[in-house]
């Protein structure tokens, strides 16, 4: 059996409820991540999700490389996008039990890493439980001490662009991939997965997240509920 946790970056764009539906529709639970700036231009869209009970985190106001800013930047970049997202929760009408964070690119803030993990802690963000991923680099590169939600497999399915060469093939091959440190559908497996609501993808590969996840389940993968860890 492998098992999954979904995550997906970048609401709020316009083809999250068309998400939202496949998945309530498919049973799937999802963390999804707000980029701030984006939701301000698709607040219906990011008010849809909370509706239907999406746990919805903080993914930067502006999705900047952390690693370019400095820790005041940083801190404005995260403490903006919880305002934000703060309202959009009470606009829906959701309590917001849950405040994941991911860092834009997995860029995890250069030398000002450990500072904004102190950071993170100190503003009450929570943990994704991730005491079921037993891959070696998980622990080899600290990930399982951070606070900030990274993940084990990326489709990598945002390289769709017109010229880019590379295709829907190409993420039907990165799932199949046995060749990687964290195979996705090793049997044993356990993961944290990465997808995006973007609607570039969308436009040259309808149903892009429907094809993909369907790939994962077609080959046994079942997918988790989220738990959490506040420290």
């Amino acid at each position: 059996m492998i098992k999954a946790l979904l995550t997906i970056d970048d609401v709020s764009s316009k083809n999250t409820p068309a998400i939202v539906d496949y998945l309530e529709e498919k049973k799937i639970p999802v963390i999804m991540f707000m980029v701030g700036q984006w939701a301000e231009n698709r607040p219906e869209e990011l008010i849809y999700a909370l509706k239907h009970g999406i746990v919805v985190g903080n993914h930067s106001y502006t999705h900047p490389n952390f690693s370019k800013l400095s820790f005041e930047e940083c801190k404005q970049e995260i403490d903006k996008n919880e305002e934000v997202l703060n309202r959009f929760y009470e606009k829906a009408g959701v309590e917001r039990k849950f405040r994941p964070f991911r860092f834009p690119y997995g860029d995890k803030g250069g030398e000002n890493k450990e500072r904004i993990q102190e950071y993170l802690a100190d503003r009450g963000f929570d943990k994704v439980k991730d005491t079921q991923i037993t891959y070696p680099w998980w622990k080899e590169q600290g990930l399982n001490r951070d606070i900030d939600t990274f993940w084990t497999f990326d489709f990598a399915e945002y390289n769709i662009r017109r010229g880019s060469g590379f295709s829907k093939d190409d993420v039907m091959a990165r799932i199949h991939d046995m060749n990687v440190e964290s195979p996705m559908l090793k049997d044993g497996g356990s993961h944290l997965i990465l997808l995006h609501a973007h609607d570039e993808t969308e436009e040259l590969v309808p149903g892009y997240y429907k094809l993909f996840i369907d790939e994962l389940l077609k080959n046994g993968v079942e997918f988790v509920n989220p738990e959490f860890i506040h420290l």
